[in-house]
């Protein structure tokens, strides 16, 4: 079965907005190694409406001299969305209504994993309904003071393993989640 699999930008206060203001003097050969990685795992990437959008008005016009141009403009694209009713971006497909089993009969079919990429909203509800298999973090060590942060007050508790960890050599911290059982002493019921 294929996996859903996140990876994210994010600052060490929780900010995930807007990476392109904050991230690019961390970026590094080591990095790049990472993100190459994730793409190279996967066919399908995973979009919320507001990520698809932003990106939807800037990679088509990149040529194959910007990397990942060939990437984004070629990998098949879903995005999952109430509100977006054509996708002028190809290969786009949009699904709405039933997502859950939408996404796990996607999860079912053959293929790389299903990579998200941004979309922080969307993370959030996979976590929540249990269809994110990884969370994949590269933590920068900046406090970028707002913007959207992956996790909000309103946030339920999920429980997560970690899966694995890298520090890079420019102070990033590459880690790796799956979802876990919250331990019964730890839980905010207990």
């Amino acid at each position: 079965m294929r996996k859903i699999v996140a990876g994210l930008f994010i600052s060490l206060d929780g900010v995930v907005e807007a990476p392109d203001q904050w991230h690019f003097p961390y970026f590094s050969d080591d990095m790049g190694e990472v993100v190459g990685g994730q793409m190279a795992e996967t066919d399908t990437m995973l979009l919320g409406r507001h990520t698809y959008e932003a990106f939807a008005e800037y990679w088509p016009h990149q040529s194959s001299d910007v990397p990942p141009a060939d990437f984004m403009n070629g990998v098949q694209k879903v995005v999952v969305s109430t509100t977006l009713d054509k996708a002028t971006w190809e290969p786009t497909t949009i699904i709405g209504g039933d997502v859950n089993a939408q996404l796990t009969a996607l999860k079912a079919q053959p293929g790389k994993d299903i990579s998200i990429t941004g979309s922080p909203t969307l993370v959030r509800t996979l976590l929540r309904d249990g269809l994110l298999d990884e969370l994949r973090l590269l933590v920068h060590p900046i406090v970028v003071g707002r913007g959207q942060r992956l996790f909000d007050e309103t946030a339920e508790s999920i429980g997560l393993a970690l899966v694995s960890s890298r520090a890079i050599a420019n102070g990033v911290l590459e880690l790796v989640y799956a979802p876990a059982p919250i331990p019964a002493s730890q839980s905010p019921e207990a």
